[in-house]
């Protein structure tokens, strides 16, 4: 699943490093060969936030929101570095498969974002990611589709949130979408359905997407992220 510098080799040159934001004149199409390097060495642990919120799914992420990942997803999802959405969707490939363990069919679901975020981002970027998360397991020989049976309603950007006030936010953000209940179901011989984020933190949005999924025969066995907040990353 490795080959981090050939999905970099692909990025418009920048002006610098989205791993560690200097100026470098010896690059990669991206990011910096120091960056590739510690983005390269991490590897998926299981992560869960303490107190864990009810519903929420075995959780396996990259890497602590910290250092090259964490201005990665920065470049990327704040500063219009969409050329990103390659290589960090192959490293959350990575984080499914650990998660998942041996090859099966799996349904890929990422958490949707509301429209004002995908307006704001120029367009849904876990979805983005999403997709050439799932093009990269298809190369690496896992039948995979990435399916969106949830639709996000309008709610409060999480940063300016506290803990309590993302979880309510949190508890209302979900719909089914129509026909949701008709889609693959693991306990009738159905694929993994793997929820799929960018960032755990307290993992109230995981459990309330996980939850709406649930109820509607979507059960997920485990979430994929790319990033946690450092003091939630466990061994």
């Amino acid at each position: 699943m490795r080959g981090l510098w050939a999905d970099l080799a692909d990025l418009v040159l920048p002006a610098d490093c989205a791993g560690c934001r200097e100026r470098r004149q010896r690059m990669r199409q991206g990011v910096c060969p120091s960056c590739v390097a510690a983005l390269s060495a991490l590897r998926p642990r299981v992560t869960r936030p303490t107190p864990a919120p009810a519903g929420l799914p075995r959780c396996v992420a990259l890497g602590p929101y910290d250092g090259p990942l964490r201005e990665a997803l920065l470049a990327y999802k704040e500063h219009g570095r969409h050329g990103l959405a390659r290589p960090l969707g192959a490293l959350l490939a990575e984080v499914v498969a650990a998660a998942v363990g041996e090859v099966r069919p799996l349904a890929l679901v990422p958490v949707p974002g509301t429209a004002a975020a995908a307006r704001g981002r120029y367009g849904d970027h876990l979805d983005r990611l999403a997709r050439h998360c799932a093009a990269r397991l298809g190369r690496c020989g896992w039948p995979v589709r990435v399916h969106r049976p949830l639709r996000a309603l309008p709610r409060p950007d999480s940063v300016t949130l506290d803990s309590a006030g993302r979880a309510a936010a949190a508890e209302a953000a979900f719909r089914p979408r129509s026909g949701a209940s008709d889609g693959p179901r693991p306990s009738d011989g159905g694929p993994a359905v793997v929820l799929l984020d960018d960032i755990v933190t307290t993992g109230v949005t995981l459990a309330a997407a996980a939850r709406v999924l649930t109820a509607t025969g979507w059960r997920p066995g485990v979430a994929a992220v790319l990033a946690a907040t450092e003091k939630r990353l466990r061994l």
